[in-house]
């Protein structure tokens, strides 16, 4: 008769282990995680959890809410303003304004006085020239004066028309011919040779004209030689000078 058969203690302890719940397994693997992180902790190694605490930062979201605000009042206050800008361009258009102004004063000062430079200069030719032809006139004047007395009527009339027609020619471009007889006696347009007693006319009058004078504008070229009566009653001043007293 067979006996039954025993296990033997291998197979009984294999058998065992095929009975061991998941629940216990799972449990034995965290508490063997656990004691290898303090294990790590005491070694002085950073958890996994700490190398994330220390990745992220600490207060991401309030630093940019405290910096973002006094950012954007610094901008503000960098840029100006609309009504500074406007300010900024009345300044600059009005600085403009007032160069164009005295440029353009400045341009008239110098085409004013280029003019009257200009203007001199041709005076200054043209008197030139007169002063150069007034001894001819007086040639002429004395063959006028020499004829008239010695009866040469022919010369006399001759003579008489080119003296007129050179005469005309210069009082064209502006000469004037000082011939003051009968008049007031006028040291600036004048010279006086002699003096003539005369009681029938106011004192200091041109009695007579030896030689005519000429003048261009207010200069004179030359002025004319006369003779003035003396002895007489005073002669009034003009109103002009009487009014300015």
């Amino acid at each position: 008769m067979s006996q039954p058969s025993t296990p033997s203690p291998a197979r009984a302890a294999q058998g065992e282990g095929k009975q061991i719940p998941i629940e216990d397994v799972r449990a034995a693997a965290e508490g063997s995680q656990q004691q290898g992180c303090d294990a790590n902790a005491g070694d002085g190694a950073p958890s996994s959890s700490d190398a994330v605490a220390d990745a992220v930062p600490v207060d991401p979201q309030g630093s940019a809410e405290g910096g973002a605000p006094e950012a954007a009042e610094a901008a503000a206050q960098s840029q100006p303003t609309s009504d500074e800008l406007v300010a900024q361009a009345q300044a600059e258009a009005r600085e403009w304004q007032d160069k164009f102004m005295r440029l353009h004063a400045e341009w008239d000062t110098y085409r004013r006085r280029t003019t009257e430079q200009r203007e001199a200069e041709k005076a200054r030719a043209t008197e030139k020239l007169v002063s150069g032809l007034i001894p001819v006139i007086d040639d002429f004047e004395r063959t006028i004066d020499y004829a008239t007395k010695n009866g040469e009527t022919g010369l006399f009339d001759g003579v008489k028309a080119v003296h007129a027609k050179f005469v005309g020619v210069l009082t064209k471009d502006g000469v004037q011919v000082i011939d003051p007889a009968g008049e007031a006696f006028d040291a600036l347009e004048a010279q006086a040779v002699a003096t003539v007693d005369d009681a029938s006319v106011p004192d200091e009058t041109v009695s007579e004209v030896y030689q005519k004078g000429y003048k261009m504008g207010s200069k004179v070229l030359r002025p004319a030689m006369v003779t003035v009566t003396t002895g007489g009653p005073k002669r009034e001043k003009p109103q002009e000078d009487a009014e300015k007293k």
